[in-house]
């Protein structure tokens, strides 16, 4: 059976020839114009978007499919070319856009693509505004405008630069420097490779860089988990390099890899991150309720607290704007810095840890364990709609010893750990995560999960 498309917080991903199509893409381009000719509050305002792709072979096609709906709509179309999901946030603030686009799929596999949408904000749509924008998509409810009045189409090609420069800003350059960190860096042939590199360079590593040609032909599965980064992890021990960075494809996500060559996890990520950010700033972080709690310790540590939104980069940096928050992001090896972007950065994130090991002297191993205790478990299992409600269900009633919050699928709290359980956005998928201080904990978790999993699908 083919897949439907998917079109939520997230933006809309499908499979390219099957249910993902140029007159698809334009269609949509067209209900973001719509979207925001609407909300404009001055009918005479000349509206802009900027717009990047990853490096997916279908990328180019659809990124001109969604130029040409939004040039349709009259919106004004700023061509980043070949450049990372946040470098577009960074351009849509420089820029002063109304919104930005991003053909990406993030870290879904090469038959995917995707069109991710941000605000004039940089923000991707909360979810009313991404709910009448999919409104708009469906009922084919266009705002199109005449021959004279349609969009015009320009390039940009300074987002590498203002992207780096927005991120060094945060850092000592000099003090990274002075380290001569070697670095190993896969970018998976998608789009970070070109303005990390020059970024690592500016910083004085030395880098070893594998699967840097945007090709978009992934060398392996585009996700950065445990088991499709291990030529990272070979190449770490080979160099004797002082850690190793694993990028998705649009670059928005990061994992690490310390100095013995053994993968740390994506979890680490924040954790490390906001370690930095912490060490010189009180106040709040946000999160979603999938991540670990090494945060809460961190924030706690320094006299801070941590606000838990529902999974989705959005919710996450709409708590970080309204409570003001020094840092966030998610343990999908996501990181946001509201003075450089809202959206998940990787840049922000290797920049924020190579600040940490410089300034504290200690290698990636030795500040994992500092922040560790904690054991996790990511699996994730194919289900539709309607047998996933199913599942959370027996899960409600499996589980009635511990504290259960429905914001976002089930998240169950129990005093020795905790389960969350929900739907992805962005697959015909269900997530389980699960969080515990010993792993035979984690694990009972888990298999009362695929218990309820089997009962459901047989």
């Amino acid at each position: 059976m083919a897949e439907q498309l998917i079109i939520s917080i997230s933006g809309l991903r499908g499979i390219v020839g099957e249910n993902l199509t140029p007159s698809i893409a334009a269609e949509y381009g067209c209900a973001f114009g719509t979207f925001l000719r609407c909300a404009s509050t001055r009918e005479e305002q000349v509206l802009s978007v900027c717009i990047g792709w990853d490096s997916r072979s279908s990328g180019q096609m659809l990124k001109s499919a969604v130029t040409a709906g939004l040039c349709a709509a009259g919106i004004d179309v700023i061509d980043l070319g070949l450049v990372t999901t946040p470098g577009v946030a960074v351009m849509v603030k420089k820029l002063r856009c109304s919104g930005g686009a991003m053909i990406t799929a993030s870290h879904n596999p090469i038959q995917y693509n995707g069109i991710k949408l941000l605000l004039g904000n940089a923000i991707a749509p909360p979810s009313h505004q991404a709910e009448q924008i999919k409104q708009y998509f469906f009922d084919k409810n266009f705002a199109l405008v005449d021959s004279p009045n349609s969009g015009k189409v320009t390039a940009d090609e300074h987002t590498d630069a203002n992207h780096i420069a927005a991120v060094l800003a945060l850092v000592e350059k000099q003090a990274i420097a002075a380290k001569k960190f070697r670095v190993v860096l896969d970018s998976v042939n998608g789009a970070g490779a070109r303005v990390t590199t020059k970024m690592l360079t500016e910083l004085g590593c030395e880098v070893s860089a594998i699967n840097d040609e945007p090709t978009g032909l992934f060398a392996h599965p585009p996700e950065p988990t445990i088991e499709n980064v291990k030529e990272v992890c070979e190449v770490v021990k080979a160099k004797q390099a002082h850690v190793g960075f694993a990028q998705d494809p649009d670059a928005d996500r990061l994992a690490i890899v310390d100095e013995a060559g053994t993968y740390i996890g994506e979890e680490y990520t924040l954790a490390l991150a906001a370690r930095y950010v912490f060490s010189k700033r009180t106040g709040k972080a946000a999160t979603n309720l999938s991540t670990s709690r090494m945060l809460d310790d961190i924030a706690a540590g320094a006299g801070g607290q941590v606000i838990r939104t529902p999974v989705g980069e959005a919710n996450v940096a709409e708590a970080m704007l309204e409570h003001d928050c020094i840092i966030g992001g998610e343990g999908n090896g996501g990181v946001i810095d509201l003075r450089v972007s809202p959206v998940r950065d990787s840049l922000v994130g290797i920049a924020l840890v190579l600040q940490l090991m410089a300034e504290m002297g200690k290698t990636v191993s030795q500040l994992a364990r500092e922040l560790g205790g904690y054991y996790m478990t990511k699996e994730k299992f194919a289900v539709d709609q309607a047998r996933t409600q199913q599942i959370l269900d027996l899960a409600k009633e499996t589980f009635t010893d511990a504290k259960l919050d429905t914001t976002d699928g089930c998240r169950f709290d129990f005093d020795d750990g905790w389960l969350h359980l929900r739907a992805s956005n962005t697959e015909p998928i269900v997530r389980v995560i699960a969080e515990a201080k010993d792993q035979s904990t984690v694990r009972r978790y888990i298999n009362d999960v695929l218990k309820i999993r089997n009962q459901v699908l047989g």
